[in-house]
């Protein structure tokens, strides 16, 4: 098992702050300024952010403010090609983002670690259906943080066809570990996607976690999800979508934020020389499939 530490008393308080904000509003502004194509105005935020949080251009497909329409380009930068090699063991589960792991363990008695201490509903992550969460229950689940310095496209872990897609409304925390380690419930209380795929050896399925400063969400198959949040959850079937390759891009964060990988029981096993914190690299090996 798998899971990050209790929440401190500063953790705490620090949390404390994001609950009076507008999330929706604040990220909806930011979702603005970061499509500013100002050349100038655009090249500062590009280069600022690249200095505060030390970010490596060195695997980027493109490496100048100019070679960007906006922040948002240079947020959701391609990486060049071959710069993350895929795990060649074929039943190997990938980590789907460059990112660090979270929690990896087991689902027990319909419920996930967040923290230590802290726990939350697998049905409520999944948008309250009950016949979707039977499906994961008992199974494994992997969870993962993308800071804002890593590359922010989400790739799959495994080959699979897109089944079903459920868009669930909800707050928008930020997903920092001091405030996953304080606010409860968090990553069923913010707005997500979820993505159910059919792989060689059964379902699994992908929750793209937002958060505050998080513009939108979207998917390949079906562009922006989010923007708007709506307060409704919204769901998508598809009987014959097109099988999306291992290691294949499946969708972006516009703004960085965190997914949680879902296996039914027995359906996966996460290495076991990993532990909370560890860094990893999309196209690493996270598990092997069951």
């Amino acid at each position: 098992m798998i899971a990050p530490r209790a929440a401190s008393t500063a953790d705490r308080l620090k949390s404390l702050l994001l609950y009076p904000l507008p999330h929706h509003g604040l990220s909806r502004l930011v979702g603005r300024i970061t499509r500013i194509r100002t050349g100038w105005v655009k090249g500062a935020m590009i280069r600022a952010f690249v200095r505060i949080f030390r970010v490596d251009l060195s695997d980027a497909e493109a490496q100048r403010p100019g070679d960007w329409r906006d922040f948002n380009g240079f947020f959701t930068r391609a990486l060049r090609p071959g710069a993350r090699p895929l795990a060649t063991e074929p039943d190997t589960v990938l980590s789907p983002v460059d990112g660090t792991l979270s929690a990896a363990a087991t689902v027990q008695a319909g419920q996930l670690i967040q923290a230590k201490g802290r726990r939350f509903s697998l049905i409520t992550l999944l948008g309250g259906d009950p016949s979707l969460a039977e499906t994961f229950r008992d199974g494994a689940f992997a969870t993962l943080y993308l800071s804002p310095r890593d590359y922010h496209r989400v790739h799959m872990p495994e080959a699979g066809r897109p089944l079903r897609m459920i868009h669930v409304p909800g707050r928008l925390f930020s997903v920092a570990p001091h405030t996953v380690r304080a606010v409860p419930g968090l990553f069923a209380r913010n707005e997500r996607v979820v993505c159910l795929f059919q792989g060689q050896r059964g379902p699994f399925a992908m929750v793209l976690v937002g958060a505050i400063c998080v513009a939108s969400i979207e998917t390949v198959w079906h562009g922006v999800i989010t923007p708007p949040a709506g307060r409704r959850v919204r769901a998508w079937e598809y009987r014959a979508a097109t099988p999306l390759a291992r290691g294949a891009e499946m969708g972006r964060f516009n703004m960085g934020s965190t997914v949680i990988l879902l296996y039914p029981r027995g359906g996966a096993a996460w290495r076991g020389d990993l532990d909370s914190g560890a860094r990893l690299r999309m196209g690493e090996a996270l598990g092997r499939r069951g």
